[in-house]
Formats: structure tokens, C-alpha cells, sequence
């Protein structure tokens, strides 16, 4: 009785797949069409019999795959074949992405199991690239077998068919570094995009670095190599190699400096006192010697002293003495003569100037054309500029600063960067007056402004640039640096910093009830000649209401003082400076590079900042006492990060997520208290019910970061286990409450907040890397947008769609409208931004043509 039913399915398989390939011959495309839904019926058949196996069928009869297809990549367009065999098998069939596969496109090989005695088949497909473009975007392209026998139907696995291929650029980059011997070194490498995902190496002076062969160098799962113990062989130039089965990419190789700081030798031996009753021994700058750069030993090398053993005889001066003295006196009358003789003819001289000059010091200190850097004074392409001194003179009333003169390493002093000359009335000698303000900003652009910090600085950023742009970022504070494409002139190099200042550095007055509400941040070097807007990009910790803040962004001119350049809110009331001001961050548009800061003053007591609240403990507590640190710090990333690498310092862990609480103007201070802690296990060594920190302290902002500390006691040292609460909340205002339950000799679990500063990206990126917008298709975007539509088609329906069009006059009073949009794009969206977001507001702006994005894979 089972067999019956198997019997009347196998002719139904047959006959169905039989009429399918007569059919399918018939000419035309009714003829594949009627094909495909006779397959896809006896494939449903067929579904049903392996669903529910025919009683006393041999489940051997079912077909088996002796060969099943698998993962394939297409390179360029080269088209690949898919393959199956199966025993015992009547008919085999493709199925692409639930679609049968034309009979026609089958070729079909038959033979015999030696073995079994059994039918095989095998077929064979070829993909293509356009198949696999036309859902590309949709869902990934896969193919299936399904084959078939007299006692159902078996399906392979599927294989998926992808289009290889590899970017360009890397999304991280090795960069250069001087280490000190003996340091660890990480050199971070990000390959670019592909399919299948690049294999990463990496070149030692174009050799291969194996780590199989060198124990002091291995290779992390994210690709960056490591050198445990920074060599001095160590001293190379690094690259990172990525590759697939399309192309090979380089990045840009990173020259790695190990230096050896000097060390003094043992002294010697004290000599023998000597006539002068003195005696003397040396050192040498020798163990180790300085090597690479590194610093010379500081110190004495030669070291006297007085002696006053028996050997000491001085002797008694005789006609040698009275000789010296003799020789002294004539070297001094005769510096004596000299002295009047030049003082006669300067006074001889004066009556011939120009009355007018009262100070001629100032044309060689304010015009003496210079390098940005003296160590490249041989490339061409640097800044400098050779003023023009003519005959004419022009009146300039008011102080110009000069160059500051030094070695080619110097430190960022306190003050500002430009030092001035003083105020007078100074006669020039110059080309015309209409130059003057050209003039001074080609003298300031030839002045070397750029200093180098002390190695391991982690709130510098600095790079070469050159007309295609880039990008400086200061790790983990939210601070970076956009200089757009074309911002610097072509056959131009400049060198660029970025820093972030310790408030104590910096000095920035505040009067009433104003309070600094970002940190303060100096790009340069100042006075650089820019052709588009530069971004400044930093965290502010502000709560932004026209009707409670009164906003500014504050300048640091060359004298040293501070000037209001921008009132936000307000029409910008000159062309150089914008400011985006959004929920934690600024962008600052600047043609002018320089120290800013954003200051606000409250307009009424319910104008309010953020505070950030940060709990820390010791991570070891091998004593009875234990404190727990509480940080109430402005809500930017800078001081959060000032705070954990104080805190790393301090050997302190975090005992809880941070927290925010809105501080108001209404002069009330902050308190902090604690609770529920139980009295059998703890006991805390407060005095008072709370502690307070007063209000000005927190208001005014110079101090980034105020803490509390709460002492406590355990009654055993086997007490581990610590439960309590901390309230911290402003007098008739906002408030947190912090429930602490946690292990003190082994809970981390907020440990993933300490972001180490080896695990971000490369604080300088030259050029495309820096730029989430391929450099092609923001061409089009902007030759499409910049021209004005009378439907509104344009620029400035983008900048609605983005949200950026609070001052649509700033963007029109550019050359280029859409590229400050695409740029402000990029400062905001870095390095996470979603480029089919933006393709979808260039959508809708409607004026694109279907050619926008088609870009090929040269161009990426």
C-alpha cells in the first residue's frame, strides 16, 4: 500500500519536468515564462513529497549532492560559474534570489557512479555582473540547486555571488611618531572598504614584518601593529599593505623615530688641589649618549670647589700679575675710545633721517620675512614672502606684532602667540596705503607661529596641509579642525596646530554675570592666508534659549586681549565668522585661524548649564578608609577626559554611569550627601549632613572640573560589599541620585567608559582620507546646487532639508554656498556620517539628474 502512492508521484515529477523542457523550447519569452511556472509547480510537488517521505520509499533513491555550489566573487567583469552534481538525479535546476533559472542558460553533463551503478548529473551556470547590479542595494544575489528523482527533491545550500572590490582610501592611517627607547608603540591601520574584506601587512622599509620571526612585534585583530619595546632598529618608515582579490592598496607610510635621551656618566676623581686652592672633576653626556633627537643631559659638566688641604700654597704674585693688570687697563681705555667715536657718528647720522621715523627697529622686526618652519627652509612651496619697502611712506597708528625668534623647537608659552610691539606712532615704508591691510596680513602669514609641544602632548593636534584639505582631531575631546578643499592656495604648504588649553594657561575675563561655556581652543599658525572658511568643531555645555542667553564667540587678538567677533542669534555683522550652534557642539566658520571661546551670559535666573556628575573610587583599597570622588564638570568630552586621565593617574576606577544635571543662574549652590549606608558595615567620617560647593565656582566655568570627596570607614577589612546612595542637587533646583551596590575589590563594570587614547583615530588626515564625500561626487553636487533656481531647486532647499538654514545670508556671501553646506556637513557628520542620508536630502531637493551618483570604481 505505500508503494502506490510513490509510484503515482515519480510519473508527476517527470512528466511535469518533461513538459517544462518541452515547453521551454518553444520560441520567444512565453515560452520561458510558461517554463519557469511548470519548475516552480513540480518544485512545490516535490517540496511536498520530501515533506512528507512516501511510506516504504529507501530514503537512498533520494538525490544527494556529491558537489554543491559556493561563495563566488566577481572581479570587474569577468562572470563566474556555479556548479552542483547530484546521484541519483532526473533533472537539476538553478534557482536565483526564488527565481528558476531559464533551462537554456543549464548546461547539463550526465554519467555513471562506478561504484553504485547510479546516474549523476551536474550542471553548470554562468552569473554575470549585471545580474547581480539589478537588485544590488535590494538584498544579496544567491543561486540554489534543486535536484530531482523518482522519490522527491533535495536543495543545496545556497552561494552567494558578490561583487568584489576595494576602496581607495584607507579609512585609518598610520602616522609618523618620535618614542622614546624601550617605549610601546601602536601603529593604527584601518583598510579600506572591500569585498571580500582586505588581508592587512605591513612594510618595514618596503621589507615584510613577519611576527613569527621578531617576538618584540605582533599584529592586533583590528590590523595594528605592535612593537612591545620600542629599538633603535626599530627606526624605519612603516605602511600599511591592504589586499583582496582586486587590488592592492598602500597607505601612506609613517616614519617612526626611536630617540635615546642623554644620560651623565659617574663624575670623575677630584683633581689635585691646585695653586688656586681649587679642585675640579667632570662627567661625560655618555651613558647613554643622546641619539635621534633626543635630549642632551642637563646639568654641569665640570664641577670646582674650594680646597684648603696642606697642599694649597698660593703663590706670591709677582711681575706676571702686575702685566695682567697692566693689559686690562689699556682693553678698557681703549672700548672707552671706541665707545665715543660711534656715539659721535650717530649723532652725525640722526640729523640726516627722516624726522618722522621715530622707531626704526620696526622695519626689520615686523617685516623680516621668515619660513614656517626652519628645518623645511629648502621646499619652495613654504611661506615666504619678501615684503616690498618703497619710497612711499603711509602713517600706521597702533602696534603690530613681530616675529618671535628662536630655535626650531620651541614651547607654547601662557600668553598668546603673538607678542605685540607696544602702541606708538610708527612711519612706514611701503608700497602704497590702500595695501595696508593686505600688507599686514602677508607680514603676519610669513611669521613661523608653529611651535612643537613636549612628546606625548595628548591636547595638540598638528599636520601639513596643502590645497587639498584635511583634517586635525584632538583625541577623545570632541575637538577638531576642518580645512576644506581649495582653503589653502595651491603651490602653498602650511603647517597647522590645533590645541586645547588648560584653563590655567589661559586667562579669559568675564564680567557680570557672563560664564565660559566651551572649552578654549588656539588653532593656527594666525594670520595664514585662507581662501575658504576653516570649521571649528568643540563641545559646549550650554543650554541654548534666545529669550535666557545672550551668546558670543570671544577672539583673542594679537595684543592679548579678548574681542566679541560673533553675536549668535543675530545677523553675522561680518563675512569671516559663523557659528552652528546645535545641542552639544559648535561649528565655527573662520577665515581667520586664532583662540576661540563661546561665552554666555544669562539673561534670566532660568538660563541653565550642564554639568556632567562623575563618580570615581580607588579600584584598591588595602586600608579601612575609602573615598569616593565626586566631579561635577562641565558636559563637554575635554573635561571628561582631563578628569578619567587624572583619575587613571590617581589609580581610581568609575562606581557609576555618569549623569547630567542642569545648573541654573539663581545663585543658589550645589550640595552633595549620602545615604543609606548600612551603619554594621560602614560608617562615613562626614561631619556635616551634605557638602557644598558654592555657586560662583561652578558658574563662572575657568575651573573645569570641582570635586567632592566622601571619606568612609569599613568596620572589617573583610567587608567588601558597598551599598549606599549619593544625592547631589542644586538649592531649589535640579537634582541626581546615584544608588551605589557594588563589589570594591572586583567590580568593573563601568570600565568600557575609560576609553584608553590608543583605541581612536588618527589625529591628522591629509587630503581625501579626510573626507566622508568622494571628491567627484561633491564636484556635481555643487556645480549642480550653486546655480540659483526659480522653483527653489538649489542650495538653499539643501540647506532646509539639512536643517543648516538659520542664516541662509552667510552661505549666499560665499563663492560657493553648497560647498559651505557640504562642508559643514562633514565637520558634523565625521567619522560616522551616513552619505545615503545625504543622497537622500539631494534627492529631494529635485534638480539632480540621474548621473549625480553614478560614479565609477576608479573614481571612489
Amino acid at each position: 500500500m505505500g508503494a502506490r502512492p510513490r509510484r503515482r508521484r515519480a510519473p508527476a515529477a517527470s512528466s511535469a519536468a518533461a513538459a517544462a523542457a518541452v515547453v521551454a523550447a518553444a520560441p520567444g519569452p512565453l515560452g520561458a515564462l510558461l517554463a519557469a511556472a511548470l519548475l516552480a509547480a513540480a518544485g512545490a510537488q516535490q517540496s511536498a513529497t520530501v515533506a512528507t517521505p512516501v511510506s516504504g520509499a529507501s530514503p537512498d533513491l533520494l538525490p544527494r549532492f556529491l558537489l554543491e555550489p559556493e561563495d563566488v566573487y566577481i572581479v570587474k567583469n569577468k562572470p563566474v560559474s556555479l556548479a552542483c552534481r547530484a546521484t541519483p538525479a532526473t533533472q537539476i535546476y538553478f534557482k536565483c534570489n526564488g527565481e528558476w533559472v531559464h533551462q537554456g542558460d543549464h548546461v547539463t553533463q550526465h554519467s555513471t557512479d562506478r561504484s553504485t551503478g547510479l546516474p549523476v548529473m551536474e550542471v553548470r551556470i554562468e552569473i554575470t555582473r549585471q545580474q547581480v547590479e539589478k537588485i544590488f542595494g535590494l538584498e544579496e544575489y544567491w543561486c540554489q540547486c534543486v535536484a530531482w528523482s523518482s522519490s522527491g527533491t533535495t536543495k543545496s545550500q545556497k552561494a552567494f555571488v558578490r561583487i568584489a572590490y576595494l576602496r581607495k582610501n584607507f579609512e585609518q592611517e598610520p602616522t609618523a611618531r618620535e618614542v622614546s627607547i624601550e617605549q610601546g608603540i601602536v601603529l593604527p591601520c584601518r583598510p579600506p572598504e572591500g569585498i571580500p574584506p582586505a588581508e592587512v601587512e605591513w612594510l618595514r622599509n618596503e621589507e615584510l614584518v613577519d611576527p613569527a620571526l621578531d617576538a618584540n612585534v605582533y599584529v592586533t585583530p583590528e590590523h595594528s601593529l605592535v612593537l612591545r619595546q620600542a629599538r633603535l632598529a626599530d627606526t624605519a618608515n612603516y605602511t600599511c599593505v591592504a589586499k583582496n582579490i582586486v587590488a592592492r592598496r598602500r597607505s601612506a607610510s609613517a616614519a617612526i623615530t626611536v630617540y635615546v635621551d642623554g644620560a651623565w656618566s659617574e663624575w670623575s676623581k677630584w683633581s689635585v688641589c691646585g695653586t688656586e686652592c681649587t679642585h675640579w672633576r667632570s662627567r661625560e653626556c655618555s651613558e647613554p649618549a643622546p641619539r635621534n633627537g633626543g635630549q642632551e643631559c642637563h646639568g654641569a659638566e665640570l664641577e670646582t670647589r674650594n680646597c684648603t688641604s696642606e697642599l694649597c700654597s698660593p703663590a706670591a704674585q709677582g711681575a706676571e700679575d702686575v702685566a695682567l693688570y697692566v693689559g686690562l687697563i689699556a682693553v678698557a681705555v681703549c672700548l672707552v675710545l671706541l665707545l665715543l667715536v660711534g656715539v659721535l657718528v650717530y649723532c652725525r647720522k640722526k640729523g640726516g633721517l627722516d624726522a618722522d621715523v621715530a622707531d626704526s627697529s620696526i622695519l626689520t622686526a615686523g617685516f623680516q620675512p621668515v619660513s614656517i618652519k626652519p628645518s623645511k627652509a629648502d621646499n619652495p612651496s613654504l611661506l615666504t614672502i619678501q615684503p616690498d619697502l618703497s619710497t612711499a611712506t603711509m602713517t600706521y597708528q597702533g602696534s603690530l606684532c613681530p616675529r618671535q625668534d628662536g630655535p626650531a623647537k620651541l614651547q607654547l608659552p601662557n600668553g598668546h602667540l603673538l607678542s605685540p610691539l607696544g602702541a606708538g606712532r610708527h612711519t612706514l615704508h611701503h608700497s602704497s596705503p590702500a595695501a595696508e591691510g593686505a600688507d599686514f596680513v602677508a607680514r603676519l602669514s610669513t611669521q613661523s607661529y608653529f611651535r612643537s609641544l613636549p612628546r606625548g602632548n595628548t591636547n595638540m593636534a598638528y599636520g601639513t596641509f596643502n590645497f587639498l584639505g584635511g583634517r586635525l582631531m584632538i583625541p577623545n575631546t570632541g575637538i577638531s579642525l576642518l580645512i576644506p578643499p581649495d582653503a589653502i592656495p595651491r603651490g602653498k604648504i602650511y603647517e597647522v596646530y590645533l590645541t586645547l588649553h588648560k584653563h590655567e594657561e589661559v586667562r579669559l575675563p568675564l564680567a557680570g554675570c557672563q560664564t565660559l561655556l566651551s572649552p578654549i581652543v588656539s588653532c593656527g599658525p594666525p594670520g595664514v592666508l585662507l581662501t575658504r572658511p576653516a570649521i571649528l568643531a568643540m563641545g559646549h555645555c550650554v543650554e541654548a534659549s534666545a529669550e535666557n542667553w545672550s551668546l558670543r564667540l570671544k577672539k583673542q587678538s594679537c595684543e592679548g586681549t579678548w574681542e566679541d567677533v560673533l553675536q549668535l542669534g543675530a545677523e553675522p555683522c561680518t563675512e569671516l565668522y559663523y557659528c552652528q550652534l546645535e545641542a552639544q557642539a559648535c561649528y565655527i566658520f573662520t577665515e581667520q585661524l586664532g583662540r576661540f571661546a563661546l561665552v554666555g551670559e544669562s539673561l534670566s535666573m532660568a538660563a541653565s548649564k550642564r554639568l556632567k556628575l562623575v563618580l570615581f573610587a580607588p579600584a584598591a583599597c588595602p586600608s579601612l578608609e575609602y573615598n569616593i570622588r565626586v566631579y561635577c564638570l562641565s558636559d563637554t568630552q575635554d573635561a571628561l577626559k582631563e578628569v578619567i586621565q587624572l583619575e587613571k593617574q590617581m589609580g581610581g576606577q568609575l562606581i557609576g554611569a555618569p549623569r547630567v544635571l542642569h545648573f541654573k543662574d539663581s545663585y543658589h549652590n550645589l550640595r552633595l550627601s549620602i545615604h543609606d549606608m548600612p551603619s554594621s558595615l560602614w560608617k562615613s567620617k562626614l561631619l556635616a549632613s551634605y557638602q557644598e560647593i558654592p555657586f560662583y565656582h561652578i558658574w563662572s566655568g575657568l575651573q573645569p572640573y570641582l570635586h567632592c570627596t566622601f571619606t568612609l570607614e569599613r568596620l572589617s577589612p573583610s567587608t567588601c560589599e558597598l551599598a549606599c546612595k549619593i544625592w547631589i542637587w542644586q538649592v531649589e533646583g535640579d537634582g541626581q541620585s546615584f544608588t551605589i551596590n557594588f563589589n570594591i575589590a572586583k567590580d568593573t563594570r563601568f570600565s568600557d567608559w575609560l576609553v584608553p587614547d590608543s583605541e581612536v583615530g588618527s589625529p591628522a588626515l591629509v587630503g581625501p582620507s579626510a573626507f566622508k564625500i568622494p571628491f567627484l561626487i561633491r564636484q556635481k553636487i555643487i556645480s549642480s546646487l550653486d546655480t540659483p533656481c526659480a522653483r527653489g531647486a538649489d542650495w538653499r532647499t539643501l540647506a532646509q532639508k539639512l536643517n543648516l538654514d538659520s542664516h541662509l545670508s552667510f552661505y549666499a556671501s560665499k563663492p560657493s554656498p553648497t560647498a559651505m553646506i557640504l562642508n559643514l556637513w562633514e565637520a558634523r557628520h565625521f567619522p560616522n556620517g551616513n552619505l545615503s542620508q545625504l543622497a537622500a536630502a539631494v534627492a529631494e531637493v529635485g534638480k539632480q539628474d540621474g548621473a549625480l551618483f553614478a560614479v565609477s570604481e576608479a573614481e571612489c
